[in-house]
């Protein structure tokens, strides 16, 4: 009992543990760092939520929880804790004791569990639309996302499902699932391996297969959003009930994210662009734009805009889809 009455009073008696940051202007901001990423430190704090603080502004700071140090050159060294040291400087304290320039640190990363240094970041939206007047309409669709970043390398996940009954019989069903595997060289520029593939129940081309590989640029990524540009050539094999044709393609894709409104909305933007190598199709083109409002760290209202095209022996075809619903990010 005394020992437990000694751990209860010294939790009551030490006031709870916050991280400090001290500006070059002699301002001190007390929260929960959250990340440091393209030059942004996000604070969390009780008075103004999170805020972003360039890091270049501040002189020095100190966290007594665990926090994974990046420097130049992607290695990565876990800090127990961070002490405040000169102007400019930070002492890291964990298996070994030292001095570091804060111009040096590139990333600071809590540890999660199972992931350690990776950051893990994905959305998933979810539609429902019914509809009962003289026909009976179901119809939903599911897209998601999810990217893993570990040193060098980087994966990505994403996919959509999508099904449609009319009077309680089937008229759309299909599902479309990608993986990308990234490789960095630089801090800007990586390799690319990817990996799709798609089936239409009511289409006349069953399935479709895509393997391609190319370079890709990011021009920023961190806590505002991120930009990435990537070519790729390509191997795309369609399957039918009449006939199979395989072909390949160029293409250019772009992946566009940027937080506005203090954080709380975001505005996406993914486009690919195919030209195959072949008489009959002159491009084909996937697009999607989209706003997601945060409720609160996990809930999100979504706003999307499909647009397909193809064009082909003169002619061009164009399907538009529209999608307002809640998902989840994280």
């Amino acid at each position: 009992m005394r020992v437990l009455l000694a751990l209860i009073l010294a939790v009551l008696m030490n006031p709870a543990l916050a991280d400090t940051v001290w500006l070059n202007n002699g301002d001190r901001l007390s929260g929960e760092i959250v990340l440091l990423d393209g030059g942004k430190l996000a604070l969390k704090t009780k008075y103004a939520g999170q805020v972003l603080i360039d890091w270049k502004d501040i002189d020095t700071l100190s966290s007594d929880k665990p926090l994974l140090v990046r420097r130049s050159g992607f290695d990565s060294e876990r800090g127990e804790r961070l002490a405040a040291a000169g102007s400019g400087m930070v002492r890291v304290q964990g298996e070994r004791e030292y001095v570091l320039p804060l111009a040096q640190i590139t990333r600071l990363v809590p540890p999660r569990p199972l992931l350690e240094d990776r950051v893990w970041e994905g959305n998933l939206d979810a539609k429902l639309d019914m509809k009962r007047n003289q026909n009976d309409v179901d119809e939903w669709k599911l897209k998601g996302n999810t990217r893993v970043e570990h040193g060098r390398w980087r994966h990505v996940l994403s996919g959509e499902l999508e099904r449609e009954t009319k009077n309680d019989k089937k008229v759309e069903d299909n599902w479309e699932l990608e993986y990308d595997l990234d490789r960095f060289f630089t801090e800007h520029w990586f390799w690319r391996v990817g990996l799709e593939q798609s089936e239409d129940e009511f289409e006349t081309i069953d399935r479709q297969r895509i393997l391609g590989t190319g370079p890709g640029y990011r021009f920023w990524d961190n806590e505002l959003g991120r930009f990435d540009l990537i070519g790729q050539f390509n191997r795309v094999r369609l399957e039918s009930d009449l006939a199979d044709r395989a072909f390949n393609t160029t293409s250019i894709e772009l992946d566009y994210k940027r937080l506005l409104w203090g954080t709380r909305l975001e505005f996406y933007a993914n486009a690919e662009l195919q030209l195959p190598h072949i008489d009959e199709i002159d491009y084909v083109l996937d697009s999607e734009f989209g706003l997601r409002y945060r409720l609160n760290q996990w809930a999100r209202l979504s706003l999307l805009y499909e647009l397909d095209q193809l064009r082909g022996l003169g002619q061009t075809v164009s399907d538009r889809h529209y999608l307002l619903g809640v998902g989840i990010g994280w």
